[in-house]
């Protein structure tokens, strides 16, 4: 049997489940999420922080988020004191700033627990290649696995051609 490949799902992915305003972003992203139901060659994961932040969207919304992840089976990785120092060091090296710990702190999730990949539709501080480029160095200098930060676009492409 294949080894699933982990891919580790930021806010972003979930909430552009539901996201009219850019129709191509949510289109892409209902054919992921197809492909996790699908039970593919993809196991969907998150962490606490996707949890909490999907805890402070307002309702409806709120609620739809849950009902969608419930319906992945994700697992949820838990906040470890290892995830926290690894956060610190990409912050210190100046991959984001303290403001967006959170961001960050997805990264850190990812990579400590040796996911594939970041799915993420957040190109301002994920998807971009000062952060791409930043982790990637840090997790060679720190010893650390690399990992690809894509969109869900990139994960679907060549999905048809089969």
């Amino acid at each position: 049997m294949k080894r699933k490949r982990k891919i580790y799902l930021d806010t972003s992915v979930i909430s552009h489940l539901d996201a009219p305003d850019v129709p191509d972003k949510m289109a892409d992203t209902w054919r992921l999420w197809q492909l996790f139901e699908q039970d593919s060659e993809f196991e969907p994961v998150i962490s606490v922080v996707t949890q909490a932040e999907i805890l402070q969207c307002p309702e409806p919304k709120r609620e739809q988020m849950v009902q969608w992840l419930k319906s992945l089976n994700c697992k949820i990785f838990d906040e470890t004191r290892e995830v926290l120092e690894l956060a610190n060091e990409y912050i210190n090296r100046g991959i984001l700033s303290p403001k967006h710990f959170d961001d960050i702190l997805h990264i850190a999730h990812a990579v400590t627990k040796h996911c594939e990949c970041i799915a993420s539709w957040n190109f301002k501080h994920i998807v971009n290649l000062k952060t791409i480029d930043g982790v990637c160095a840090a997790n060679i200098i720190l010893g650390y696995p690399s990992i690809k930060i894509v969109s869900p676009t990139m994960l679907i492409q060549g999905e048809d051609d089969e």
